[in-house]
């Protein structure tokens, strides 16, 4: 037969549950968004036309080990011969530590693909230009010399650069015209740099047009067995571990786990604990009970009653104790007393006669005379008692 939820279980559960729905609405109304509706740069997470997600999940879609990195470059592995980092227009300035460790990353033969004019503090030997324009037109860039970056991309669309002439040998223009370079390329240790000088081919605008995407892919995927990492350290999503989980429902649903579990614990510790009976406490304690039994006797003006019932109780007693009769007298028992208990023959001896006297006569005394004759019989028979005790 089902057991039925007392008031207390009832309540528990009702406000577990209301708890969790609470949690699960706040949760959905606090859930950061990723979609970055308004963002004008080539974030990953970004959908509107400056973003790059699209260029992101092109990756994921297409079997590439890509991931978004949201650590410092000081973080970034030794052995970075199969890696590739991405800075999209990157927001923020490194330290000379993080530069230091880009440095690391290409002398070790990491490759970079980098893009617009903010990318000159990331990169070594980069030489500054001014920004594209992303308001004007864009402007198509044909391919200057043979590449394997211009697989399939004999031209690109991008917003031009403003007068970006690479001075170093070693900075080869890839894509440019008469007037400015577009892509470039050179080599640093083992590793290489990719620069773009403008992110338009990589955004969810500018991917679409022709050569773009194969642009996009020859320099940031040229291989499906290297590890794309798609920085957003430098455009202020600066993580950890944790803020990574707290991105996700994770820590939401951690709580609505542990309230759950709370609740499932304070159940069934009260349904499957050991069944005892109440305590019945007394209602009254054995000096309560004295007191109450005394005041009684006091209000009826009961002391004859209250020896004739110790006297029973003494008489009892000792004839048990002393192996007399019954109906032995008051004399017979305070001898008997005396010889086997040490006890004054004349004191026990007066005390039951008195006593008898009482209990036959139906005498009634007061309770000036009744009260020494009861602390008598009671001292007689607390000192038997206590005498029977010692011999068990």
């Amino acid at each position: 037969m089902p057991q039925r939820l007392d008031n207390a279980d009832r309540k528990l559960l009702i406000g577990a549950g209301v708890l969790l729905v609470g949690l699960i609405v706040v949760s959905a109304a606090l859930a950061p968004s990723r979609n970055g509706g308004g963002s004008s740069f080539p974030s990953s997470y970004s959908n509107s036309w400056g973003g790059a997600k699209a260029a992101f999940l092109l990756l994921q879609e297409s079997g590439y080990k890509v991931q978004r990195w949201e650590l410092s470059p000081t973080e970034l592995d030794e052995d970075s011969a199969h890696e590739v980092l991405v800075f999209a227009d990157p927001l923020m300035p490194p330290t000379s530590e993080e530069k230091s460790r880009i440095l690391g990353f290409l002398q070790n033969g990491g490759r970079v693909v980098a893009t617009g004019f903010s990318a000159a503090s990331l990169l070594p030997e980069a030489e500054s230009f001014a920004p594209a324009d992303e308001l004007e037109d864009k402007v198509k860039f044909p391919a200057l010399l043979p590449s394997p970056l211009i697989a399939d991309a004999p031209e690109i669309t991008m917003a031009p650069p403003k007068d970006w002439k690479p001075a170093r040998v070693s900075h080869l223009v890839v894509y440019g015209n008469k007037d400015t370079a577009a892509v470039i390329t050179y080599r640093i240790g083992k590793g290489q740099v990719i620069w773009w000088g403008s992110e338009t081919p990589l955004t969810n605008r500018g991917i679409r047009e022709p050569g773009n995407l194969a642009l996009f892919l020859n320099s940031a995927a040229p291989s499906p067995g290297k590890r794309i990492l798609w920085d957003e350290y430098f455009h202020g999503a600066r993580g950890s571990l944790w803020s990574y989980f707290a991105k996700t429902p994770l820590p939401w649903g951690l709580v609505q786990v542990g309230l759950v579990f709370v609740a499932v614990l304070a159940t069934h510790s009260r349904r499957n604990g050991p069944i005892r009976m109440p305590a019945k406490p007394s209602r009254l304690s054995p000096l309560e009970f004295v007191e109450t039994l005394g005041d009684l006797y006091s209000w009826a003006h009961a002391g004859s009653a209250a020896v004739q019932i110790l006297y029973q109780r003494l008489r009892f007693l000792l004839t048990r104790q002393l192996g007399l009769p019954a109906n032995a007298t008051a004399a017979e028992l305070a001898r008997s007393a005396s010889q086997a208990l040490a006890w004054p023959e004349a004191g026990i001896r007066e005390t039951l006669q008195q006593a008898e006297r009482t209990a036959t006569s139906g005498q009634q005394l007061n309770d000036e005379e009744a009260l020494p004759l009861v602390q008598e019989l009671f001292d007689y028979t607390a000192r038997l008692e206590m005498k029977r005790s010692e011999k068990k």
